[in-house]
Parts: structure tokens; sequence; C-alpha cells
């Protein structure tokens, strides 16, 4: 909630250039006084506001919040990855990217272009959203008027509930700007989600709306049937994403690490960052129980399984090459009483290990973040700057037809449960490019639709690989998947909220305070009273959910 700072031309040319040819930023450059707040070519800022936004998106589902849903583990550096120690998380990134989109939203309005106005609209929703979603309580109609009131700012909390009311509202004027027949300064390549399409950003807000009438429809059920129905029933007032090729989504072109896939090895010669990321057992067993194709999509089969052998002499803890692969045979007193993973293909990371997780299935090196060859690495396509599959997904049409198969097993009037259940199966397949296998998938054991939504939830995380935010979310409005919190984790149970930062607490507050106050203290909040991962926000106060 500090002043906009303004970036001057240099830095702005340089990021447009990162992502954007020097054709297209000479054309775009044209006004010499173009970088001042009352003149700036919003051109300019929104291509900012685009790629830091799916940065920042992407840094979560992949990061941090990938370790809250077990998607991935780490065993170097895994604290907060694996066992929730959180303390101090800051919002200042995600204001400052709103910052940003103000400006675009001003800029546009003066010079009438409607187009940079839905989309501004619709990425307001989209970060206003993360922040509550994280948070809880969150200054909103106060935030981004540094310029206005001065430093002295001290911005008031908006209600949880209040903000998903603006949110909504937001979307809907974003629907009504981007179904003009006409559009001014759109430049195509400065959009890096659609291309300058009006046509897919009105879905993208309509299928945010979706997720918004979704998360709230505990709270507010007749709200959110309303909305969803409205949405649903009307398809040329409010088209959706359906198609996985209308995903909201952000390609990297992997020239720097600021335009790279986050983890890569392209710009970290040691490979720490790549290597201490590792499946997680929870995700891997799930996928083998279900023989689903995108696990060799995701995930390097182990490099040298162990074999385990009574017949093998005491003692017995040796490599043995067979078929020109490497195997390490063990003896049981060896192994003793140890946990360990003889699967030949697929060994994950179990959640929050007691221990080093760096040692777990008899890893020769007892170094952080460590090669281990007995446990599976991340394929190698996320070791590469940039790939056809290296994008930051903000939102696709796998989650939408899950959000409407939900809706459906409600009651709720929008077809038919079963076809958004196996459309979300094949979308998210589509992604991932296995979608050949889908008539032998959908015939599995517990994937064949079984009308519950144990199941649905199910494949809804498993389909938000690499965008595992939206999937914590739902955790906590369903207590689905039914995730355990592993033996080394801060609480016994999952984490429903992210700390107010210290300088917020600091700085703002009596406000702060007052947001603490509306927080639902549970069993699991302990020494952190209400500024605890474990205190409940207003969506999921009274609500029994997620524990």
């Amino acid at each position: 909630m500090n002043t906009m700072k303004i970036k001057n031309i240099a830095t702005l040319i340089l990021f447009v250039t990162l992502f954007f040819s020097c054709e297209d930023l000479t054309d775009l450059n044209q006004n010499p006084n173009g970088v001042e707040p009352n003149n700036v070519n919003p051109n300019l800022v929104m291509s900012t506001v685009l790629t830091e936004s799916a940065k920042a998106y992407v840094n979560l589902g992949y990061g941090i919040v990938g370790g809250v849903m077990q998607h991935t583990q780490k065993d170097g550096w895994w604290g907060d990855h694996n066992d929730y120690e959180w303390s101090n998380q800051s919002w200042t990134t995600y204001y400052a990217i709103l910052e940003d989109n103000k400006l675009v939203y001003d800029r546009s309005v003066e010079l009438g272009y409607e187009f940079h106005q839905g989309v501004s609209l619709v990425m307001k929703s989209f970060m206003f959203g993360l922040i509550t979603d994280l948070w809880g309580d969150a200054p909103y109609t106060s935030a981004l008027k540094g310029e206005e009131l001065g430093e002295n700012l001290r911005p008031t909390f908006d209600s949880q509930e209040s903000i998903y009311d603006g949110i909504l509202a937001d979307l809907e004027t974003a629907n009504t700007l981007l179904s003009s027949l006409e559009f001014e300064g759109i430049v195509d390549d400065v959009d890096v989600i659609y291309g300058g399409d009006p046509t897919a950003w009105r879905k993208f807000a309509n299928s945010l709306m979706l997720r918004y009438y979704m998360r709230i429809s505990d709270k507010k059920p007749a709200i959110g049937k309303a909305g969803i129905e409205k949405i649903v029933n009307d398809p040329a007032q409010y088209p959706i994403i359906t198609s996985s090729d209308d995903d909201a989504a952000m390609s990297f072109p992997g020239t720097s690490t600021d335009t790279a896939w986050p983890n890569n090895v392209v710009f970290d010669a040691s490979q720490s960052n790549f290597s201490r990321i590792k499946m997680a057992a929870t995700l891997v067993e799930k996928l083998q129980s279900l023989s689903d194709p995108r696990l060799g999509v995701w995930a390097a089969k182990v490099k040298i399984p162990l074999v385990v052998d009574a017949g093998l002499p005491s003692g017995t803890d040796e490599i043995v090459e067979i078929g020109g692969k490497e195997y390490r045979y063990m003896s049981p007193d060896v192994v003793g009483t140890t946990p360990i993973d003889t699967d030949p293909e697929y060994v994950g990371l179990p959640t929050s290990l007691a221990g080093l997780p760096v040692l777990y299935n008899f890893n020769p090196s007892s170094n952080q973040g460590a090669y281990n060859p007995h446990v599976s690495q991340l394929n190698d396509i996320y070791k590469q700057a940039t790939g056809p599959l290296l994008k930051a997904r903000l939102i696709s049409a796998a989650e939408v037809n899950f959000i409407l198969a939900e809706a459906a097993l409600k009651g709720w009037n929008v077809g038919d449960a079963q076809s958004y259940y196996e459309a979300g199966v094949i979308t998210s397949m589509e992604t991932w490019g296995v979608d050949d296998d889908y008539d032998t998938y959908i015939a599995e054991v517990g994937v064949a639709y079984d009308g519950t939504l144990e199941q649905l939830m199910e494949q809804k995380w498993i389909a938000s690989w690499t965008s595992a935010t939206e999937s914590w979310f739902d955790y906590r409005r369903t207590g689905l998947p039914a995730l355990v919190a592993g033996p080394a984790g801060k609480r016994t149970v999952l984490p429903v909220r992210f700390y107010y930062m210290t300088d917020e607490l600091r700085l703002n507050e009596t406000n702060t305070t007052s947001a603490l106050e509306l927080l639902e203290i549970t069993s699991y909040s302990q020494a952190d009273a209400e500024n605890s991962a474990w205190s409940k926000p207003w969506l999921i106060q009274g609500t029994g959910k997620p524990w």
C-alpha cells in the first residue's frame, strides 16, 4: 500500500523486450512522455501486470502450496514447503501488481480503451481474490490510494465477504466491457495470455465468476447457486472456458532468469533448486493406483531402484547392473526397520518426514538438496527454461468443468455431472499430451465416474499440478482430498491461511488487529493466537471444514 512507484522508461523497455519483439516495442514507444502516470500508454504497463501476476501464481502453486497439497516435497531447505514453518508472509508483491494494474485501468478509462479496462478488471479480480483467499480480510476499498492520501495512509481492512462481492461485481463489468464489438489500442503481443483476443478474456472473466460463486457457495448457497446457473444457462451472454485451448496460461520465453520457468537449471548452474524438489509420495502413489499416464509426464523414473532380498548374505549393500540398468541390492538386516520404498519405477518423498528428508530411501548423501538416486526427481522438462508444457496456468478448462460437475452434484440446474467430470479429466489430459490414453484411463477403477464428491475433488486435485493453489482453496472448503499432515508438520492438520506480515502488524496495527479479531481461533491456533495459519477466516467459519 505504499505510494505507487512508476517504473522508469529503461526498465519498461527492458521488460517488454524480454517478452515481445523489438518491432512491437517500437510501435508502443512512440510517445516520449508515455511513462508519466498521467499519460502513460497502458500497453506498456499491462504487460508487466500480466507477466508478474502469472509468475506470482505459478510460484505459489509450483512452490509452497504444492508442498501443502502434497504434490511435491523438498529434501533441502524444506521447512516452509514440507512442515508449514511459516510466519511472516508478505503480500507486497501482490499489491505492487495491483498498483500497476490500477494505472492500466485509469489510463484506459481516459483513453476509452474498453479492452484494456476489461482486462484490468479481470486481473484486479484475480489478484484481490488471491489476496483474500490467502490471508482473509485485507485492504480493498481503501487500498491503492497512496497517491491520493499520502504516505501516512493506514488502509482499513475489508471483510472477506465484501471482497468476494466486489470481485464478482467487477467481473460482471469486465464481461460487459469485453463484449463490445469494436476496440481501440490493442497490441497483440502485449497480451501474453490471449494475444489481444477480447472473447478469450471474456471467457476468463466468466470462468473466474464460476470459481468465486463456488467459493462462497457454502456460506451463501442461494447466491452461489443463482450465479452459476445464470452463467451456465446463458452462454451467449456468459461464454466460459470449456476447451484446454482456451486456458488462461502464460508461456515462458526462457531468455533470462526473470522470464524462465522457476527452478530450471539453465540459469542455475548448481541445479540445487531443481534437485531438492521431489514428487510427493501422496501424489505418486495415487497416480500409480489409478494407472494415470500423467505420472510419466511429471516425474522421472528412479535412477537406481532398491531391491531387498532375504536370500542375500548378511550385510549386503551393493550396486548391481542388470540389462544396462543399476539396482541397489540390500539384505534385510541392512534395512532393519527403516521405512523403504522399493518400487522399481517411481518413488515419491513422504510428506513432512521426521528427521532429514534427504536421507529417505537410503540416499548415500546427507547434503541438503543432494541428488537422491532412489527417489523420483521431477521430469527433465522441468529443468528447462522454456517448453510447450511449462506454463503458468491461471484457470483451466479442467477446473471449469470440475466446478460445473460439483454444481451438478449439488442438484443445481447446470447439466449432467458425469459429462462435466469426464470433460474435466480429458481436458487435463489434453493439457499434458496424454489424451490418447483417455478411453483406457476413464475406465479404470477409481476413475470411472461414481457420482461422489470425493472422486471429483480427487481428480480436480490431480489436474491442479503446478497450479495447486486453487486445490488448497478447494481443500479448505470441502476437506477433500482428505490429506493427512506428516509427522514433522508444525501442526497435525493442514494450514488454512497465510500469516499477516510483520510490517502490516507494526505499521498498520489498529486495522490489522481488528482483522485478526475476526478470525476464528481453533484448537490448532496454539501459540500463534489469532494470527495463525490455523485460525479460520470468514469463508470457512461455521462450516466444520476442512477439519
